[in-house]
């Protein structure tokens, strides 16, 4: 005798002889699947959750094409400050770029604020139209990876990490050595 979970698959049902009829294996293997995970060639784009009365803080991992190091130039760094700036629908707060990709930490700056996507895609041609050596074109990845932090600590952990990746890599000794790192705006979780 068995039946099946809400998930469709067999669970162990006590039999009335008292034994257990159908015990499912936590081993891939034994249950016909070779182990190997099917892996996400794309991420998975969530609607930021606008939750009363606290902030709604995403961090942001945007990569060049083909991991090319584009970004740790002061030309460019100024140009995605302006970008940023001009893409003001999301507030971008702290923020470190790599040679190869970009971390930032950015928030809604108003009720009625598009989606993620959408400005990720508004700040990246705005960068790429102005974008000081033409021949480095296409600069982006056509996606990127974001999180909505759910606590407070969340965002301090992610931060510590995120400064300390010029010195892990090796192109500086202290983070606050690293030039291309910075805030455009405050961004201050709130529950």
């Amino acid at each position: 005798m068995t039946s099946k979970d809400l998930n469709g698959g067999p669970r162990s049902v006590v039999a009335e002889n008292g034994r257990d009829e159908a015990r499912p294996s936590i081993i891939p293997e034994e249950n016909g699947h070779d182990g190997a995970w099917p892996s996400r060639k794309k991420p998975v784009h969530k609607p930021v959750l606008d939750v009363f009365n606290r902030t709604s803080i995403v961090f942001l991992t945007v990569c060049s094409q083909d991991k090319r190091p584009l970004f740790n130039k002061p030309d460019v760094h100024d140009l995605l400050r302006m970008a940023w700036a001009e893409a003001d629908a999301w507030c971008v707060g702290l923020y470190v770029l790599m040679p190869d990709h970009i971390h930032l930490f950015c928030a809604p700056s108003r009720y009625n604020f598009p989606a993620l996507i959408k400005w990720v895609q508004y700040w990246k041609s705005i960068a790429s139209r102005q974008w000081p050596r033409p021949q480095e074109q296409p600069i982006w990845e056509k996606s990127f990876w974001d999180t909505q932090l759910r606590r407070g600590e969340s965002y301090f952990e992610k931060w510590n990490y995120v400064r300390n990746n010029p010195v892990r890599a090796g192109l500086c000794n202290r983070p606050d050595d690293w030039p291309f790192q910075g805030k455009i705006n405050e961004i201050v979780w709130h529950d």
